[in-house]
């Protein structure tokens, strides 16, 4: 977005998160220390933003909330944990590759099932 310091609510719209979400995810560990105002208002900063992206990436993947916290608490323990951040990474990647294999082959099966469909419909066009 470009500045320096959001909103709760400036960030769940940024998101497309609710700010309920957003408080979860902190608590659970998932979201990094977010600063306050002297007020205690939430402020957050362009580098949550970009955790955020990540989160929101690893969510469309399907990885486990539980693998995004562990995630998380790698990064915050900091660069010594490298090879395990690289082992879950590598391992979720393993499992998205099935997936899309997975879902490879039910498109073939839906594209097959369609082109019979509209030769189908075709046919019976000609007849009439």
């Amino acid at each position: 977005m470009g500045r320096e310091r959001y909103t709760i609510s400036e960030v769940a719209e940024y998101a497309g998160l609710s700010a309920h979400t957003l408080r979860w995810y902190e608590r659970i560990g998932l979201m990094p220390h977010v600063d306050r105002s002297h007020t205690g208002q939430r402020r957050y900063t362009d580098r949550d933003l970009d955790w955020l992206d990540l989160v929101a990436r690893l969510r469309l993947t399907g990885m486990p909330v539980a693998d995004m916290v562990r995630y998380a608490e790698l990064v915050r323990e900091g660069d010594h944990t490298f090879p395990e951040r690289e082992q879950l990474l590598s391992a979720h990647r393993e499992d998205v590759r099935r997936r899309i294999a997975e879902l490879r082959s039910t498109l073939e099966v839906l594209d097959y099932k369609i082109e019979n469909y509209a030769a189908a419909r075709d046919r019976a066009l000609e007849g009439a």
